[in-house]
């Protein structure tokens, strides 16, 4: 079978909505931030540094928390467009890794939540907005909860991959067209 020679361009009902894409691309950019920032500042000496870079990974988890909310409550009332094309197993894997990743994104922030109540500090939002603990000062506790924020977010970074790769695998093998749905701009 021939291969097409251009990627066909999507029309605007085959297309995310301008909202959907936004949400989409600004989550990621906040999701690989804040992953390597946490990776990065799980190793560092205690410090100033290390403190800013804490606050600001919980921050960023706040914010991810909150967009991934608004982003499924933006999704219920406006449909996605239809399933990409490809085998059925495709489509069923790929419906899997994105209820996945959304589930990811509200539960790793919320361990981390829980996981800085119990170790008794406290999530200010830009230092300006008193986040209520989640769970009582419980240092034991703290450290059972810890790895699996570490963990959660591990799983996230795989389905982030798999996630990508399979996009690209679309674009530059099947020629789909199928990354366009999700590229800034219009049709």
């Amino acid at each position: 079978m021939p291969r097409p020679t251009s990627t066909p361009m999507p029309t605007a009902k085959e297309r995310y909505d301008n909202v959907a894409i936004a949400f989409h691309w600004l989550l990621a950019l906040m999701i690989v931030g804040s992953f390597s920032v946490g990776l990065y500042m799980s190793d560092l000496p205690f410090s100033i540094q290390r403190v800013k870079l804490f606050n600001w990974h919980k921050w960023a988890g706040m914010t991810i928390l909150a967009l991934t909310a608004l982003r499924l409550l933006w999704r219920l009332g406006h449909a996605p467009p239809p399933e990409a094309p490809g085998p059925h197993w495709q489509q069923l894997a790929a419906k899997a890794t994105h209820q996945a990743m959304y589930l990811l994104c509200l539960a790793i922030p919320l361990v981390g939540w829980a996981y800085s109540s119990a170790a008794g500090f406290q999530i200010v939002v830009f230092g300006v907005l008193p986040m209520p603990n989640l769970l009582q000062v419980d240092k034991e506790l703290a450290e059972s909860i810890k790895p699996w924020h570490a963990w959660l977010a591990y799983a996230l970074g795989a389905l982030v991959v798999m996630h990508v790769a399979a996009s690209l695998k679309h674009h530059f093998v099947d020629h789909d067209g199928l990354l366009h749905r999700m590229r800034p701009g219009r049709a």
